[in-house]
């Protein structure tokens, strides 16, 4: 019996039937191991000894490592077939370490998709762990740990904030950098003009392109009212074009794209989509066949196989639509970011049509599944052709400019149709030389828009720009942020909180270079530079764990000397200035003598909104309050005194029934004074003092009185 160890447990039962009885499939379930929390600084990094990672296994995996071993100890041979990236090549060697499998012989499985023709194929043709992939991920996880720890207790000693990281602090960054942006522009005054003409019965609407000659930018009322002034009745055809315009189909996608498309289509979330995506990489049951349905999901290559080119996109184009419509393979540029280790993300096949499997998965699998098989079909159709049309109006010095377009050739449009709002409509014949009447005109005053804020899709194609992270660590940076309360994401778009833009400020003013965009690019190239060979992991940590731990023991002496911000006032208890902190929830006033005095002032409510009206009951001003779910009422001002209430509308809120002697029950037994009577909570009656709030002695109902 042979042991084939996978990373997920949903791959076993698939892989496991396509080998055969021979093989026993078992799963890691992720990583079984990751740096202590042991020596110096809890980093669990030897650094004195050429640092020398120390390993302890995950909490949660002992069983799942008991498990393995006691399989690996029956079984003849073990083969590791973790994901095809650092991350399942670290699995792999960790793997091998606490199995005692030797490294230089313990065969290593790579495929690209789970359907029985790869893992085959991939069974037939055996590798080795590949060290420099272990390395690269390694030194990226020993960075991190470094930053995360060093920085992460900075944030918490002195704003209250809850992590730093390499890849997270530097996406907050950009998004506070982004808030900044809008919350400092200032709008611009522009003016457009455009008149319509009728066009033997047609309307059509043309925009104002030049006067007298010249490009011009509207920015007053009075600018645009002299350029009025000179518009005319009448308007003769200047000149007329006709030109044909290609538009070549999108590679088929990467990571950040399916990310980017996926919300742009549907709004799902980063997260969302390589939820489902892995979903179908790691198969579903398709007709009473468990088959995985697309290619590995974390890749930033563009690639597509000759074989599944030649194999079963040309086949498909060829019968579905016609010679015409079959185009090259596209590849797209390669950036120097790119690890180009894996193809695109395609489907495994294209007999099993989005129609098909749409019968066998969610509605969310199937809407995914369709995008990713209609764009990797697409990426290798002909161009769409159009015949774009532009019509130059002129009278009088002024000339007017409108464009239609109407298509030829769909091209890729024929399964991929792009989702921009289409600008360009059909224009009417035309004759070039002829004069149309003017309807009539509009004069528009506009203002120039802020920024965007950004969506998770928009960041995550800014990080993939800026060479921030990697294909698998954009979705789970953007859940980061949220579940630290940095950023807000309400249906996709992005804002920073308060704490968020605190942390952001505090590394901004001590470590410039953490949040830089260039910094963490380059450490992200020197990652790439040892899975090649090219750098060794030790130099690498060697230029970053010492200027760094410098820079660090710098800010952390400064921090210590700056003074803290005064208020102006003193404490009420001890005489001592008061100062402004930061918490976790914000800043806050309290006594610079802490831990001696713990004073903290209270933060100032809002004042109530006040209605006008004056309380029927006492003669107080009314004000509008709210509950704990946020619902706003009326209430009297002089509340506890009088608890007068009343819906918005004006209508009376229900009130309590006055309690009567025959309401009570027994005396209080605490304060003396009032009598227990029956109460009802939100999920339970019981006894309680008719004194309340000054007394609040209750008791449970017993199973008599109930």
């Amino acid at each position: 019996m042979k042991l084939v160890i996978v990373e997920s447990p949903k791959k076993c039962d698939t892989i496991g039937r396509y080998l055969g009885s021979d093989y026993l499939v078992m799963a890691s379930q992720g990583h079984i191991r990751d740096l202590s929390t042991r020596g110096k600084g809890g980093l669990g990094i030897d650094v004195e000894n050429g640092f020398v990672p120390n390993f302890a296994i995950t909490k949660g995996k002992s069983k799942i490592v008991a498990d393995l071993t006691r399989a690996a100890k029956k079984a003849d041979e073990v083969i590791l077939a973790t994901d095809p990236d650092r991350e399942g090549e670290a699995i792999s060697w960790h793997l091998a370490q606490v199995l005692g499998l030797d490294v230089e012989t313990t065969k290593r499985l790579q495929f690209h998709e789970i359907t029985k023709p790869a893992i085959l194929e991939a069974i037939e043709n055996p590798g080795l762990i590949n060290m420099d992939l272990v390395n690269s991920q390694e030194t990226r996880r020993m960075y991190d740990r470094v930053i995360g720890f060093k920085l992460s207790s900075l944030l918490q000693k002195n704003i209250g904030s809850k992590s730093a990281g390499r890849v997270q602090s530097v996406a907050l960054k950009m998004i506070v950098d982004n808030d900044k942006e809008i919350k400092e522009f200032v709008p611009e005054e522009y003016w457009s003009i455009e008149i319509t003409l009728d066009v033997d019965g047609t309307k059509v609407v043309a925009q104002l392109d030049k006067v007298d000659g010249k490009s011009v930018s509207i920015h007053s009322k009075d600018e645009a009212e002299t350029i009025v002034a000179r518009i005319a009745s009448s308007y003769h055809v200047a000149s007329l074009t006709k030109a044909k315009k290609r538009t070549a189909s999108k590679p088929a996608f990467t990571t950040s794209t399916m990310q980017q498309e996926a919300y742009n289509r549907f709004k799902f979330s980063p997260s969302d989509t390589q939820a489902i995506a892995q979903k179908l990489y790691e198969g579903l049951d398709i007709g009473g066949e468990h088959v995985g349905l697309i290619t590995y999901i974390r890749t930033d290559s563009t690639r597509i196989s000759d074989n599944f080119y030649h194999g079963h996109a040309k086949p498909y184009i060829l019968e579905t639509f016609g010679d015409e419509y079959l185009g090259v393979v596209k590849n797209g540029k390669k950036k120097e970011t790119d690890q180009d280790a894996h193809e695109a993300i395609r489907p495994t096949g294209t007999h099993r049509t989005p129609e098909i499997v749409a019968k066998y998965v969610t509605p969310r699998e199937a809407k995914l599944y369709k995008l990713i098989y209609d764009r990797a079909l697409a990426s290798m159709m002909s161009d769409k052709v159009e015949e774009v049309t532009t019509v130059i109006f002129e009278e009088n010095g002024l000339s007017f400019k409108a464009t239609g377009s109407r298509t030829l050739f769909k091209g890729y449009e024929a399964i991929y149709g792009e989702i921009e709002e289409k600008t360009s409509k059909l224009l009417p014949a035309i004759d070039e030389g002829k004069t149309y009447s003017k309807i009539n005109f509009k004069n528009e005053q506009k203002f120039t828009n802020p920024p965007s804020r950004y969506t998770e899709a928009r960041l995550v194609k800014l990080m993939e720009e800026k060479g921030i992270g990697r294909p698998s660590t954009y979705a789970s940076t953007i859940k980061l942020l949220i579940s630290r309360s940095y950023i807000t994401s309400k249906s996709g778009v992005l804002t920073p909180t308060e704490t968020g833009t605190n942390a952001t400020l505090f590394l901004e003013k001590y470590f410039p270079e953490i949040v830089a965009t260039d910094y963490t690019a380059e450490m992200e190239h020197q990652l790439d530079e040892i899975e090649e060979g090219k750098l060794a992991e030790i130099d690498a940590m060697n230029g970053f764990y010492y200027p760094f731990m410098e820079k660090y023991d710098d800010v952390t002496g400064r921090i210590r000397k700056d003074p803290p911000k005064t208020t102006g006032d003193v404490c009420p208890v001890c005489g001592a200035p008061l100062i402004e902190k930061q918490g976790r929830f914000g800043s806050f006033i309290a006594c610079s003598d802490y831990p001696k005095c713990k004073y903290v002032q209270k933060a100032q409510a809002p004042e109530a909104k006040k209605t006008g009206d004056l309380c029927p009951e006492c003669g107080k001003p009314l004000v509008i309050r709210k509950d704990k779910k946020g619902k706003e009422f009326v209430a009297c001002s002089g509340f506890p005194s009088c608890r007068y209430v009343r819906n918005l509308d004006g209508t009376e809120t229900p009130k309590a029934k006055p309690v009567s002697e025959s309401d009570y029950v027994k005396p209080c037994p605490k304060c003396k004074k009032g009598h227990l009577v029956l109460k009802h909570g939100k999920k339970v009656d019981f006894l309680g003092c008719t004194n309340f709030p000054k007394c609040r002695y209750h008791e449970w109902l017993s199973e008599k009185q109930k």
